[in-house]
């Protein structure tokens, strides 16, 4: 019995692999016949271009494989970015959308049916080149909340600048650390005897009192760079020192925002009404307010429900970041699938590389959030 049925997965993995080897040696033997050659090389020549906005050091003289890191460092940062607020906004919208308050219900239902019917690259569009070009120029611009300006340029803040940064990292990864030892801890005592720690506030006491702590004791060396108007020729301006958020960056993270989270916020919706409402009406019956049986009781049993389509929604907005070339925001795609392919001419390498660094990437979210689903099941005893 076993054997009838390794039999047909070994015929699929063999039609498989002869169909991948096929066209591998179809495309050497093309290349081969062009005088086209095969290889990383050109990964560290230099790049001979640059790149507007870099998390790391770059300038034209570094290597393509420095440019290949800074695409992927902005593909991350946005996608990062894009997670967290699209979660935040989407289970706000998700629960708005069941409130027995006419207004918010509605206003919850038209967000959803607005941005998630519209195009994601219209939105880019109308961000970039509608909302943030409407913005004055550098020398035109008003102070904002003091020491910020924002301009059809970008978004200038002020730059902390922390002697002792390294410190406040290890400080803040122990700190998660110690949030997620008593976030377990907190579980199994609720699970073995029913009793409930206030874990939020032992978790924000620690985020914010252990690195407080550690700067009251060594000492806190913080100081900020702040953006100054400087003018480069008779009409042009810009701001120098201080931190600078270009405007494609902000126009791409915003309508990621609001398009997955309008997916999101279904999911959340449809996790919520998925449990009885028996388990609601018993819930209330012992006492507990509306608050608690949302955090207590429909929560937990919902995530389960919400978790996998989610991932669905993380790895899509991972993927929609490469539209960011549409509005020549620096990201994998522009950077290295882009310019750098033109440049080099190896465009089967350059596209390998690029395929697989998003394939990693969505792994890994899967992965974890996989991890996570599991780690929150229900178990029975």
């Amino acid at each position: 019995m076993k054997r009838n049925k390794i039999i047909p997965q070994a015929i699929t993995l063999l039609f498989i692999v002869l169909i991948f080897g096929f066209f591998t040696m179809n495309a050497q033997v093309n290349m081969e016949n062009r005088g086209i050659e095969f290889g990383f090389g050109f990964l560290s020549q230099e790049a001979s271009f640059d790149i507007q906005f870099s998390l790391i050091e770059y300038d034209g003289s570094h290597s393509y494989a420095r440019a290949y890191l800074v695409g992927l460092l902005n593909t991350l940062l946005v996608a990062f970015i894009g997670i967290i607020l699209s979660t935040i906004l989407g289970v706000v919208v998700g629960v708005a959308r069941l409130s027995s308050n006419y207004l918010i219900h509605k206003s919850a239902a038209f967000y959803v049916e607005f941005f998630r019917n519209i195009p994601l690259l219209l939105q880019i569009f109308f961000w970039y080149f509608a909302a943030l070009r409407a913005l004055p120029m550098p020398e035109d611009a008003s102070l904002l909340l003091g020491s910020s300006y924002m301009t059809i340029k970008g978004l200038y803040t002020p730059a902390p600048i922390w002697q002792n940064f390294d410190i406040f990292l290890i400080t803040l990864v122990i700190a998660l650390i110690l949030i997620f030892l008593v976030n377990k801890y907190a579980r199994k005592k609720q699970e073995e005897e029913g009793k409930q720690l206030p874990k939020f506030l032992i978790s924000m006491g620690i985020f914010i009192g252990l690195p407080s702590l550690v700067f009251l004791i060594g000492g806190f060396d913080l100081s900020f760079s702040f953006p100054e108007l400087k003018q480069l020729a008779a009409t042009s301006y810009t701001y120098e020192g201080g931190m600078g958020i270009p405007p494609e960056l902000t126009a791409l993270t915003l309508a990621l925002t609001l398009y997955t989270a309008t997916f999101i916020a279904e999911n959340v919706r449809a996790g919520i009404q998925g449990i009885g409402k028996g388990q609601k009406e018993a819930a209330a019956s012992i006492g507990l307010t509306p608050t608690q049986i949302l955090k207590l009781v429909i929560m937990p049993q919902a995530l389960r429900i919400i978790i996998p389509p989610t991932t669905n929604q993380y790895l899509n907005l991972t993927k929609n970041s490469s539209l960011a070339a549409a509005i020549a925001y620096p990201d994998l795609v522009l950077v290295f699938a882009g310019t750098a392919m033109m440049q080099t001419g190896r465009a089967i390498e350059i596209v390998a590389i690029t395929m697989a660094t998003y394939l990693s990437i969505s792994l890994a979210i899967s992965v974890f959030m996989n991890w996570y689903n599991k780690s929150i099941a229900i178990k029975e005893k």
